[in-house]
């Protein structure tokens, strides 16, 4: 271990980031290192620690592309009907992809205007696909959408989800459940037809979601609450949001649905393929 030395750590970081793994891979496995040889100080194994790199323990994050409220409409007409809801509610309520493709029936209440997370779908190895219970408690909660969407899920729930209380809300044109990899063509053709950035991801409807509820007056508190958020510190013990802040939240996105020339509309082009 005494072998370690600052010359050797920078050579093997240097080898991995010239071998294509990403900055974000390698920064952990020089963390974990660098954890480790603070456990051999401690252990009085080596007098210092080696890892001693400027810079090698952080990855900036780069900013992600963020949608207006047309720009999200436009992606939802591109889409087709059958997967329309699921880009207006990921960017309306934040919820991830696998927490969109494990809602039930049960889960949306029209009166309350709320979608509840109780489960996220998850993939084996094998290809399988199941619903999981959310890594925290903050995960499972009632996030309300703007009543400008009522319609939307409304209709929605008519003519495409799983028949049944549990039936799933987004299922494919055959009724299997909604994959990922299955629905990336789409996402990826109506991304294309709607002119936005290649760079845009699915997940990046979340962060749109989160920077225009933000603009909407949500507090940190409140935002960290509707997208589920946990830590390992004490926050969830504060991380506390009425259900009427929460549909105040709601009703300004709905505001600016209106404001940005998004409306609720019967789409009548025909189902798009998917999984």
């Amino acid at each position: 271990m005494a072998d370690v030395t600052t010359a050797r750590v920078r050579s093997w970081r240097g080898k991995l980031l010239a071998a294509g793994i990403g900055e974000p891979t390698v920064v952990k496995a020089y963390q974990l290192l660098r954890a480790l040889m603070n456990t051999a100080v401690d252990d009085e194994l080596i007098r210092r620690n080696p890892c001693r790199i400027k810079g090698a323990d952080r990855y900036d994050v780069p900013e992600r592309p963020v949608l207006t409220v047309p720009e999200v409409f436009a992606v939802a007409d591109a889409i087709g009907p059958r997967y329309r809801l699921l880009v207006l509610l990921a960017a309306f309520t934040t919820l991830r992809f696998g927490e969109l493709a494990a809602l039930r029936r049960r889960d949306i209440d029209l009166e309350a205007l709320t979608v509840t997370v109780r489960r996220a779908q998850a993939e084996l190895q094998n290809g399988r696909l199941f619903d999981k219970a959310p890594k925290s408690a903050a995960g499972v909660r009632a996030v309300s959408f703007p009543a400008e969407l009522l319609d939307e899920v409304t209709r929605h729930l008519e003519q495409y989800a799983a028949p049944g209380r549990d039936g799933h809300v987004f299922v494919g044109p055959q009724g299997g459940q909604l994959r990922r990899s299955n629905f990336r063509d789409d996402w990826v053709m109506s991304r294309k037809a709607a002119g936005i950035t290649a760079e845009l991801h699915f997940h990046d409807l979340r962060h749109t979601g989160n920077t225009l509820a933000s603009t909407a007056g949500a507090s940190t508190r409140e935002l960290m609450t509707r997208m589920g958020h946990s830590s390992s510190r004490a926050a969830l013990i504060y991380q506390h949001m009425t259900s009427d802040r929460d549909r105040a939240i709601a009703d300004r996105l709905g505001a600016m649905i209106r404001g940005g020339g998004g409306e609720a509309s019967d789409p009548s082009e025909t189902d798009a393929a998917g999984p």
